[in-house]
């Protein structure tokens, strides 16, 4: 299995981001297999659409928030082995090439450890924010795929769709990974597993410690997604999985180490994710909860 971690980025860990690059080389010292950020641009005070969609409040933890271009930037520079990880970008809320731009550089000064994390987002408000529709957010991700695509592979590049457009630039800085990094997609609903399906290198599920593990769920997930990537003719093995673990407050590494095995016994994945931001207040702390959890599950 890889277990990564989540960068100090959000809640009280937030404070602690001058420590960005210590933290990200003792994670990789300790045997983490990867570093990960989020993304909120904003947290509503009174949100229309609550956290992932669900009811009318936002957790308190994610009311501040680093970039995390920066973040991984700092990563990138502090590592040499450990993948750099998104789970997820609200893609949409970005123009192509001022997405593209800094996930080419992160790319490069990391050798090609870059995994871009891309998700549609629930919060109207970042929309409005953003002087974007939110109804069209899933019509708009389908076109950023694509003026990424072209502006990672073509040289000069240029994009024309309905709600995006680029006029032919050059474009010779490319990423380290070939032909393109790969496109990792948020997806619960039926509708955004058919864009991983089409569209995905990889996807992206999320659960929460011990409040929501439906590990049933998971299978179903995946077995509909691998049955949609064969009717579209693409090979599901070809379609990554990375699962995101969130840990609610108060609970114990051993029953996060154990929740991680039981999952990847009963579905075969191997590459996680964890996030302690709403578990632990310090960077320093993180890193120690992380390599309990390392040892636990290198028990297993």
């Amino acid at each position: 299995m890889k277990i990564g971690f989540a960068l100090p980025q959000f809640h009280r860990q937030a404070d602690d981001i001058a420590r960005t690059a210590t933290f990200a080389a003792a994670i990789e010292e300790a045997g983490g297999a990867s570093l990960w950020v989020g993304d909120r641009n904003l947290a509503a005070v009174n949100p229309v659409v609550g956290y992932g969609g669900r009811g009318n409040t936002i957790p308190e933890e994610l009311n501040p928030a680093a970039d995390p271009f920066v973040l991984l930037g700092v990563a990138a520079s502090a590592t040499s082995r450990v993948q750099l990880g998104a789970h997820v970008l609200v893609a949409p809320l970005y123009p192509p090439v001022q997405l593209a731009r800094p996930l080419t550089t992160i790319d490069l000064i990391s050798g090609g450890r870059l995994i871009p994390g891309f998700g549609v987002g629930w919060s109207p408000e970042e929309y409005q924010a953003a002087g974007l529709d939110f109804a069209r957010r899933g019509a708009r991700m389908e076109e950023l795929l694509d003026a990424l695509h072209t502006i990672w592979t073509t040289d000069p590049a240029q994009y024309e769709g309905n709600q995006l457009s680029i006029p032919a630039h050059h474009s010779p800085l490319k990423p380290a990974q070939r032909p393109r990094p790969p496109f990792y997609l948020g997806a619960l609903s039926e509708r955004a597993l058919r864009r991983v399906a089409r569209r995905g290198d990889g996807w992206l599920p999320l659960v929460v410690v011990p409040s929501y593990v439906d590990v049933d769920g998971l299978i179903t997930q995946r077995t509909m997604l691998d049955e949609l990537a064969r009717q579209g003719g693409r090979a599901p093995d070809d379609i990554d999985t990375v699962l995101r673990v969130n840990i609610d407050a108060g609970t114990s590494t051993e029953k996060v180490a154990d929740t991680v095995k039981e999952v990847h016994e009963r579905t075969g994945i191997d590459h996680f994710m964890i996030d302690s931001m709403y578990d632990v207040d310090t960077a320093e702390g993180s890193v120690e909860h992380a390599r309990r959890i390392l040892e636990l599950v290198g028990k297993g």
